[in-house]
């Protein structure tokens, strides 16, 4: 990353969207930002892990926190990047590394903001809560994201998003007895007591919530099905995994309380967890940010790491140039115009002016 692209935020998002970098393998391209940022005199930095954090320390009033995720999803023959006239098509243009290009490009060209910077570069952001790099810093390093105020460069299409959905994955199991298949009154066939699960799922009605003038719509889908044995055994077991979307008026237990309501009477395990997020635009510090942003805002629909920041009693936002419905599709791509405009709305929010 030579000078000229750390200057571009255009450059720099196709810069970092051709270095590879699914969840697991982020090695390398958080090399490449560690050593950008270590060229700079004006940062510190610490990487733990595929981790980087970096700051300013100019004895400000007042720190506020960039982010953005280094990983993508697995390539589904959309790597490397092209560019066709004003759009760049491949993976992560969208999710999210024009976002993450943003943080990097704000702390490399801009020495003295009008308050301190942080900016968190992480990893492990796409797959299972337990492995993504900055819910393992709220644990074991809280300090490192110390802030008064958090933006997630998430892509949001320009608009600042609040909030987010919680999300919980739970397996739903069935059992029931093996027999020989040419006689199946002998046994007791636990795929189709799944039946029943599927109906429930049809007929389930989601919600639609206004939580702090955003509305939320939560959704409870399968996402995996699996059961048998052999072609000739009838299946003793057979299970469907379950993703729930919640609106932030609810908290992980009542989530798993309400999960477990639509599915009495079966076998449910709860396999992931992470915490929906409230919009907190009551915030001065978030208030502030949207004004500058152009003061449009809706709710964030999807999980982010707004609420690890949440948690840590940090209000955080949305906001980045990606369109989030194009997010982990073949077809992701990112439009320069956006890149440019929310870059200057981030400079405009934290230079001196």
């Amino acid at each position: 990353m030579s000078e000229a692209v750390l200057a571009d935020p255009v450059a720099l998002t196709r810069a970092l969207c051709d270095i590879p970098s699914v969840s697991w393998n982020e090695a390398e391209i958080c090399d490449e930002v560690e050593a950008a940022l270590k060229r700079l005199g004006h940062l510190t930095t610490e990487r733990v892990g595929n981790t980087l954090i970096a700051r300013t320390d100019l004895g400000r009033g007042r720190r506020v926190m960039l982010a953005g995720h280094l990983d993508t999803v697995p390539v589904n023959d959309n790597f490397p990047t092209r560019l066709d006239g004003d759009v760049l098509w491949g993976l992560g243009t969208s999710d999210m590394k024009s976002g993450t290009a943003l943080a990097l490009w704000i702390a490399a060209t801009v020495p003295e903001p009008k308050f301190d910077l942080s900016f968190a570069f992480y990893d492990c952001e796409e797959i299972e809560a337990e492995h993504n790099g900055l819910n393992k810093l709220s644990k074991t390093r809280p300090e490192l994201l110390a802030a008064d105020f958090a933006i997630l460069l998430e892509p949001t299409y320009g608009l600042v998003e609040a909030g987010c959905q919680g999300t919980m994955r739970v397996r739903v199991t069935t059992s029931g007895k093996r027999a020989h298949s040419a006689r199946s009154w002998k046994g007791e066939n636990a795929i189709h007591k799944i039946a029943p699960v599927l109906e429930r799922l049809n007929a389930y009605e989601a919600r639609e919530v206004e939580v702090d003038r955003c509305t939320y719509r939560e959704g409870l889908n399968a996402v995996f099905i699996g059961g048998g044995v052999a072609g000739n055994v009838i299946p003793d077991q057979a299970w469907v995994d379950v993703n729930f979307r919640f609106a932030p008026d609810r908290d992980e237990a009542a989530a798993e309380a309400h999960v477990r309501e639509v599915f009495a009477g079966f076998d449910v395990h709860v396999s992931d967890t992470a915490p929906s997020c409230r919009p907190g635009l009551d915030r001065p510090e978030a208030a502030e940010f949207v004004a500058a942003a152009g003061g449009e805002f809706r709710a964030k629909l999807g999980w982010t790491d707004v609420a690890r920041f949440a948690t840590l009693g940090i209000p955080a936002v949305n906001f980045g140039p990606g369109d989030p419905n194009l997010a982990h599709k073949q077809d992701e791509r990112v439009e320069i115009p956006r890149i440019r405009a929310c870059a200057d709305a981030l400079r405009a929010y934290v230079e001196e002016t």
